[in-house]
């Protein structure tokens, strides 16, 4: 049993922090890469990428939204409790190197897996700025840390409620008509990923985003993770999970990430109706 050790509600109490006990893992998790969880027999397994990595404590972190069954279940998981299996690391690290000017894009649950990169990045002497969104203040995560791990932070709130009004992508045209970026990493919903790389697309400013397909056995051998990068087919798990994000075909991942949304709900409905009625 891997045990949780510390755990946060976040971002209105549909957003979860675990911190949880993994040394093996711990000692050789890298920005970027990501675990897979189970909460217990009947669990289905999840992929999430991790927020951080304590090598001294031996634990990591993960941030996940509650959205279906499994994060629900996730979600009933208290402090002394434990995962059944967590898997990792997983995935190849971010490539962390000074290359000058580097922008910092997040939105939603997405700077969770923003901040290891942008702490790493500026540690590896760049100068970094933090760009996150969220639809209003109270969804908003992490805004201290990341104020930390970068030299200048941006928030946005979609409604306005907090910080500039508008979305991420205002703050970062601003900065690519500057001309002095060296590279940008977004993070966050596949839409936000799109649009943010047409913008860097017109500037020439070399991106790197992460994606999220459907997984399910994390090591390239069920190929559910596949998705299409410069007209070749990747598997996320293993040939990602960050691509140029110029290449990717969001517009298909987004398609194959509805696949199986009625299913999904109703799966959602049914472990609700059974947890209520307990």
């Amino acid at each position: 049993m891997f045990k949780i050790v510390h755990r946060e509600e976040m971002a209105d109490a549909t957003v979860i922090l675990n911190e949880i006990e993994a040394p093996l893992i711990a000692r050789k998790a890298k920005p970027g890469q990501f675990v897979i969880l189970k909460a217990n027999e009947e669990g289905e397994r999840i992929p999430l990428t991790m927020a951080e990595a304590n090598v001294e404590k031996g634990t990591l972190t993960v941030i996940y939204m509650v959205v279906g069954k499994s994060t629900a279940l996730f979600k009933t998981l208290q402090v002394g409790d434990g995962y059944q299996d967590v898997i990792g690391p997983l995935g190849k690290p971010t490539h962390i190197e000074k290359v000058g000017n580097v922008v910092c894009v997040g939105g939603g649950t997405g700077v969770a897996v923003l901040y290891p990169i942008t702490k790493a990045m500026k540690e590896a002497g760049n100068h970094v700025t933090a760009i996150i969104g969220a639809r209003n203040k109270d969804l908003l995560i992490l805004e201290d840390k990341m104020r930390e791990a970068s030299n200048e932070l941006i928030v946005c709130t979609d409604d306005g409620s907090y910080g500039h009004h508008g979305f991420v992508t205002d703050p970062l045209r601003e900065m690519c008509e500057k001309g002095s970026l060296n590279q940008a990493i977004l993070i966050g919903p596949v839409p936000m990923m799109k649009f943010a790389s047409k913008i860097t697309e017109e500037y020439d400013v070399p991106t790197l985003v992460s994606l999220n397909p459907i997984m399910v056995d994390g090591t390239g051998m069920c190929g559910g993770c596949r998705v299409s990068v410069g007209g070749e087919t990747k598997f996320a798990c293993v040939d990602g999970p960050e691509f140029d994000g110029h290449k990717v075909d969001y517009d298909e991942l987004m398609l194959r990430l509805q696949a199986y949304c009625e299913e999904e709900k109703q799966c959602y409905e049914s472990y609700c109706t059974i947890r209520d009625a307990v």
